[in-house]
């Protein structure tokens, strides 16, 4: 039992920084299944949350940043209405007992999605206040450095009308010295043939303009199913995907499988998995070649920590979604963690540059790879004057 006790847990819903354009472009998602499905005024089906920033403040001073992932302000709410008032009080240091209380408490409203965003971000606070209480770094607290800097892949290259465009921008990572890059697919299956075709075109420009000595990988974010998924992947072999993320919503484990067993290209989701038992039932099925949790969505380092051995035990590796601060500490502690995913500090985007602005602290990647500091607990402080301008009260 350590002498710190959690006094006050505040949060903050942080809107976007502008209006997402990729995500009025073409840019296939689970709603492609129904044209035209934007909501009305302009908004999008997104939300006006695109994160929800937890602080934990302890009877001593100290303060735990953790953020809620998940692009909603459902988390905040259930925070506020049903985390906090169980956790005030609680020692921070006891992060398996909190873990389980938390979610416990939370069974009723059905322990997955943003109600398990809203433990992760309690969680996560906590690791960092006993990092600072302790002067040590989050990743000595969970296993201690693997490597000396973790390497990273450049994820971006949206579905541009213009190739040229998206060409020039693939380049650019290659010649920042990323070894492995992503993009997006622009279409569906509504989109017929005609979006098959422009699906092939996006990524035989992306391979073309950055040759074969740097690897590419491709996210369909849960757009296609599973029948459309074996007919990209039949087109798509000849470009030596190192995988294809997300093709299916993340309930279809069953659809999952099949495509690990017939795809030639290997098959990696997990970022809208929730919880050990989602990823025991994905690994159980043999359903994934790579898994891809966000530490901010699955509950917290606590959670995530169980996930990594269950994928240890099966030999698959682990490169979680988003370069945000909890995620590095994970993957440079792991020994199943190869690299981690970046967002480049740019914008227009969807969102997930937004950590790169109310957060000081956030490693640049540097010919490929980022490099943790030994600053005690997460390494991160805000930005008072970005988390004002970006706070939102939808």
């Amino acid at each position: 039992m350590s002498e710190h006790r959690i006094a006050d847990i505040r949060v903050r819903r942080i809107g976007f920084s502008r209006t997402p354009q990729t995500l009025r472009a073409h840019l296939v998602s689970p709603l492609s299944a129904h044209p035209g499905a934007e909501p009305a005024g302009g908004g999008s089906w997104f939300g006006g949350c695109a994160l929800v920033v937890v602080e934990v403040e302890t009877d001593s001073g100290l303060v735990g940043l953790g953020t809620a992932g998940g692009f909603s302000a459902v988390p905040a709410t259930v925070i506020e209405e049903h985390l906090r008032p169980l956790m005030l009080g609680a020692d921070p240091f006891a992060v398996e007992r909190n873990w389980d209380l938390m979610y416990r408490s939370v069974a009723r409203l059905g322990v997955s999605g943003a109600v398990l965003a809203g433990v992760s971000g309690i969680d996560i606070a906590c690791y960092d206040i006993m990092g600072q209480a302790l002067g040590v770094p989050v990743y000595e607290l969970i296993g201690g450095r693997t490597s000396e800097r973790i390497p990273v892949y450049a994820s971006r290259l949206y579905a541009l009308d213009d190739l040229d465009e998206l060409a020039q921008e693939a380049r650019r990572w290659r010649d920042a010295g990323f070894r492995l890059v992503k993009q997006r697919f622009g279409f569906g299956a509504r989109d017929g043939l005609a979006g098959i075709r422009r699906n092939v075109e996006l990524v035989r420009t992306v391979r073309e303009a950055i040759g074969d000595d740097v690897e590419l990988a491709a996210d369909a974010y849960m757009g296609w199913d599973v029948e459309y998924a074996l007919e990209m992947v039949k087109r798509l072999a000849e470009f030596d995907l190192k995988w294809l993320e997300e093709p299916l919503l993340a309930h279809d484990v069953g659809g999952y499988r099949r495509l690990c067993r017939e795809s030639p290209i290997p098959i990696a989701h997990g970022e809208h998995q929730f919880g050990r038992y989602g990823f025991a039932r994905v690994i159980e099925a043999e359903a994934a070649h790579l898994l891809q949790p966000d530490v901010n969505r699955v509950g917290g380092i606590t959670e995530a920590r169980k996930i990594f051995a269950l994928a240890a035990a099966h030999d698959l590796p682990v490169i979680p979604h988003s370069n945000e601060l909890h995620n590095l500490h994970l993957v440079i502690s792991q020994q199943n963690a190869p690299m981690a995913e970046y967002f480049p500090d740019v914008e227009p985007d969807t969102g997930n540059e937004l950590f790169w602005k109310i957060f000081e602290g956030a490693p640049v990647a540097r010919d490929g790879h980022v490099e943790l500091s030994e600053q005690p607990g997460l390494g991160l402080a805000l930005r008072t004057s970005a988390i004002e301008q970006l706070t939102t009260h939808v």
